[in-house]
């Protein structure tokens, strides 16, 4: 059970933790395809999927297009639920994630997630630009880059990931594919819109680099 807010919209934080945070978070959004996670899985830090906050597939009242869930509404994902992870993650430095199986659209399981003294840690998903307001109220927020790359590459990376995962069936992968491949400059601007930086991928590596190399959020924090 999440956390309640308080009364000026914040999670409630035992005192003197939401102004000193551990640890402070790197938001990772853009189109699926556009390298999130494998940008996010190679930096050797503690990180989220965001997309493990998907509600399971048979909930009541989910949106639907292309013959199946609409996956990339936001109606489909617990906003609550992820950004209370973040926040205990970085001011009590643990908390509990589920595990997302997608393929069969529901959760499997839960994990338990430790700072082990890191700094920084990342956070990425389709949805990660819609918390980047919630995160920076709560004090943990540290930057928030959209990973962008040519269309056509990303169309072409997120067929073959897909259907290598099973994810859905192929018709649904196609006429999902063709409507994100025609929605990606629309996509860019909303995510821009909403405070996130659009970077190449080896500007994102470049911009988490430096910011390790100049806050030293990297080294473990001390007593």
């Amino acid at each position: 059970m999440s956390t309640p807010l308080s009364n000026d919209g914040l999670f409630e934080l035992p005192e003197g933790t939401r102004h000193n945070p551990r640890a402070h978070v790197i938001l990772v959004t853009g189109p699926s395809g556009s390298g999130k996670t494998r940008f996010t899985d190679r930096s050797g830090l503690p990180s989220i999927h965001l997309d493990d906050f998907y509600f399971d597939g048979d909930m009541p009242g989910l949106p639907r297009r292309h013959g199946m869930v609409d996956w990339d509404s936001i109606r489909t994902w617990d906003r609550e639920g992820a950004v209370q992870a973040l926040v205990d993650l970085c001011t009590v430095g643990e908390t509990t994630v589920p595990i997302y199986d997608i393929p069969t659209s529901k959760r499997l399981s839960e994990r338990r997630l430790e700072l082990e003294g890191r700094r920084v840690v990342l956070a990425e998903g389709l949805f990660a630009a819609d918390i980047i307001d919630d995160l920076r109220k709560e004090g943990i927020l540290a930057d928030a880059l959209c990973i962008s790359r040519p269309r056509v590459q990303t169309f072409w990376f997120r067929l073959m990931r897909d259907l290598d995962e099973a994810r859905k069936p192929f018709p649904n992968l196609i006429r999902r594919g063709v409507a994100h491949f025609f929605h990606e400059p629309t996509m860019y601007r909303e995510l821009t819109a909403k405070g996130a930086r659009k970077v190449s991928y080896t500007e994102a590596q470049e911009v988490l680099t430096q910011l390790l190399a100049s806050q030293r959020w990297d080294r473990p924090a001390t007593a």
